[in-house]
């Protein structure tokens, strides 16, 4: 199977979405501190970045230690596309099963807050809207984290004596 190790660390990528939305909730940061749900959902980012790596590193540590960086940002494409690939899913997973509470509780916030009108506090926390931003985010970022992953990672071939 060609693109084993993409679905692989994809699929690892999306269970520590999971984990770390679980994680978000019983810390009450989709309810009752709800207000410290900005900052510190961005600490995911160090997660996501880990992910990333230990796949670069297994994929290159399968491949005899020989990964240059257009091959990195080749694989790191790869895992970005299953991501995208399973995030209406794992959207749906989060937002109706893990913590159906986030947005009516992220709505509340942002209107008794000022922070938005009802509208658009209706319009901004919406599954919809939480899907694309999600996607395109996801694309940009895993495309970026690829690019720089694949420049530390990579080990050129030995060059050939002659």
């Amino acid at each position: 199977m060609k693109f084993k190790f993409e679905l692989k660390w994809g699929m690892l990528f999306i269970i520590a979405m999971i984990v770390w939305m679980i994680f978000e909730k019983l810390m009450g940061w989709h309810g009752p501190k709800i207000e410290q749900h900005p900052i510190y959902t961005n600490f995911y980012a160090l997660v996501a970045i880990l992910v990333y790596v230990l796949a670069f590193l297994d994929k290159r540590k399968n491949d005899r230690s020989k990964m240059e960086w257009r091959q990195g940002f080749v694989y790191g494409l790869g895992i970005t596309l299953v991501v995208i690939l399973l995030n209406p899913l794992n959207q749906w997973l989060v937002n109706y099963i893990i913590s159906p509470e986030f947005f009516p509780n992220a709505i509340n916030y942002a209107v008794e807050n000022g922070k938005l009108s009802q509208e658009d506090a209706e319009s901004y926390f919406s599954f919809e809207n939480y899907l694309i931003q999600s996607s395109i985010g996801g694309l940009l970022m895993g495309t970026i984290s690829s690019a720089l992953i694949a420049l530390f990672i990579q080990k050129k071939h030995p060059e050939i004596l002659g």
